[in-house]
């Protein structure tokens, strides 16, 4: 086996696996694209504040908002693409049948937190929603809407990696 932890005998394959690819790839541009809108904001801000000497109200506030999109989005592809922080040296250092184990239950942990992500962000913009952003006219709530659908997210795509160990094969990466 190589030194990754792609099965040599390939990778997943089916509808499922098209449309998860798919929506992974959706989160990445869209992550991508609100950061180049964050920079843009702050850009416009620090041009506004010390060459025009008249800093924009909204932008500070609008550069959050997407913030809180932007990460929520790449998270929940991280976790389909599997470029987060992870230790292996345990996992490497034990036997085939201990290591998926060890994957079953890190992907099953994993699934858990995007659970109470979607459930306890679900509880939140509820909660915000009537309490208005004043610079920008828009509910509070709606600045953590993502933090449910991106939960989902993370919960589908840590399944889709439990499977794809289950069938001893591995999930193929958006960009592939």
């Amino acid at each position: 086996m190589a030194d990754t932890d792609a099965p040599e005998n390939g990778y997943t394959d089916g509808t499922v696996a098209r449309w998860s690819r798919s929506v992974s790839l959706a989160c990445l541009w869209l992550a991508g694209a609100g950061l180049v809108a964050m920079s843009l904001i702050i850009l416009w801000q620090v041009f506004a504040r010390y060459v025009l000497n008249a800093s924009p109200a909204w932008s500070e506030q609008l550069a959050l908002y997407l913030l809180v999109w932007t990460v929520l989005l790449a998270a929940a592809a991280g976790v389909r693409e599997q470029f987060h922080i992870r230790i292996t040296a345990f996992e490497r250092s034990t036997a085939a049948t201990a290591r998926r184990v060890l994957r079953l239950f890190a992907h099953g942990l994993t699934a858990a937190m995007g659970g109470c992500v979607a459930v306890y962000g679900g509880e939140l913009v509820y909660a915000l929603w009537e309490y208005p952003i004043p610079t920008l006219g828009l509910p509070r709530g709606s600045a953590f809407a993502c933090m449910p659908l991106a939960g989902a997210l993370i919960v589908a795509f840590s399944i889709e990696h439990m499977l794809a160990v289950v069938k001893d094969r591995s999930v193929r990466p958006a960009w592939d």
